[in-house]
C-alpha cells in the first residue's frame, strides 16, 4: 500500500486594507481549493491594522493547520509609502507563521503570474481565470485578492513539485498545453 503525501499550503496576498488568502490541499498530485477568501481591515490606525493582520493570519493557521506559507513579496510601484505599508503587512503575516513554526516561501508578483498563467505580466483577471481552470472551481464572485493568494499557493506548489497537476513532468508551458488542451482556456 502506497501512502499519498498530503500537505496544505497557505497562500497570502498581503495588504493593510485587504488581505487575500487561499488554502491549497495537495494529496500526491491532486490539488484542491479548501478555502479562498479575503479579510478587510478598516480604520485609520496603521498599527492596529497590523495587529489585526497578525491575529487573522494566526486564526487561519490555527483553524486549517497549513504545512507551509507562500506569500507575495512587496513590489515597488510609484508610491514608496505603499510599498513600506505592504512590507509591514507581509512581515506580520510572516511573524504569525513563524510563531507556529511554519516554513515561509516568498515569491515576486511576476513569478506568481508566470507560474500560474505562463505570463509574468498577466492581469489579475487572467490569473483568476487560470485558477478556475487549474482547480476546476468558479472564481467569478471571488475578490481578486483571494485569487492572487491562491495563485501564490499554486506558484509554490509548482516551484516545489517535480511534476504537474496530472503527475506528468513538463518542460514548459507548450508541453503542458499540448498534454492538457481540454483544461486550458484558449483565446
Amino acid at each position: 500500500m502506497t501512502l499519498v503525501k498530503e500537505k496544505i499550503i497557505l497562500g497570502i496576498d498581503p495588504g493593510t486594507n485587504v488581505m487575500g488568502y487561499g488554502l491549497l490541499s495537495v494529496k500526491g498530485t491532486k490539488l484542491e481549493c479548501l478555502v479562498m477568501d479575503v479579510h478587510v481591515f478598516s480604520g485609520k490606525d496603521h498599527a492596529m491594522k497590523l495587529k489585526r493582520i497578525f491575529e487573522t493570519t494566526l486564526a487561519i493557521i490555527e483553524e486549517h493547520k497549513p504545512d507551509e506559507l507562500a506569500i507575495e513579496a512587496p513590489f515597488f510601484g510609484k508610491n514608496i509609502q505603499s510599498m513600506l505599508k505592504l512590507g509591514r503587512a507581509q512581515g506580520v503575516a510572516m511573524a504569525a507563521a513563524l510563531y507556529r513554526s511554519i516554513p515561509i516561501f516568498e515569491y515576486s508578483p511576476k513569478k506568481i503570474k508566470q507560474a500560474v498563467s505562463g505570463n509574468g505580466n498577466a492581469s489579475k483577471e487572467q490569473v483568476a481565470a487560470m485558477i478556475s481552470t487549474l482547480l476546476k472551481i468558479k472564481v467569478g464572485e471571488k475578490k481578486l485578492d483571494a485569487t492572487d493568494a491562491m495563485a501564490t499557493a499554486l506558484c509554490h506548489y509548482f516551484q516545489k513539485s517535480p511534476s504537474s497537476v496530472s503527475g506528468t513532468k513538463f518542460n514548459g508551458w507548450k508541453s503542458f498545453i499540448r498534454e492538457n488542451a481540454g483544461r486550458v482556456l484558449q483565446g
